[in-house]
Order: C-alpha cells, then sequence, then structure tokens
C-alpha cells in the first residue's frame, strides 16, 4: 500500500492525539511541535531532508517537497 500525506483535517486531529494544540500553526510549525511531542527531532523540511536517516518517518514524502526552512529561534549560518 502507498503512503499518502495527511490532508489538513487530518493533520490537526493528529495532532491532537499526541497533546498538541494546533491552534494558528501553520504547517511547517504544526509538524514540528508533533515531533517534539513524540520525542523526535524537529527536522521537518529542514536541511537534514538531504540526509535524513528516518525511513518511517510519516512526514518524509511532504518534507522533501518543502523549502528547508531554519528551525524557528535558531541563528542563520
Amino acid at each position: 500500500m502507498e503512503e499518502r500525506e495527511l490532508n489538513w483535517v487530518e493533520m490537526r486531529r493528529y495532532a491532537r492525539s499526541k497533546g498538541v494544540n494546533p491552534g494558528k500553526l501553520r504547517k511547517t510549525e504544526l509538524i514540528r511541535a508533533i515531533q517534539a511531542a513524540e520525542g523526535n527531532p524537529q527536522c521537518f523540511a529542514t536541511e537534514r531532508r538531504d540526509h535524513c536517516p528516518e525511513t518511517a518517518c510519516l512526514w518524509e514524502r511532504d518534507c522533501r517537497k518543502q523549502p528547508a526552512v531554519a528551525p524557528a529561534g535558531s541563528e542563520p549560518a
């Protein structure tokens, strides 16, 4: 069975199931908040995607399509 991306409603429902209040978070912020709640690196749509070791990540397909953005609070290199 081919993996598919969650739509916005499913993503918000999934976030709530992980204890994350989606509020007005943008997609990248929401996914990173979910990653944090799960105890995973907050790496969605970062430079890590080019060499990511995670093969079973729920966000992998979508991550690779997004432009790389530095995590919030990080300093530019």
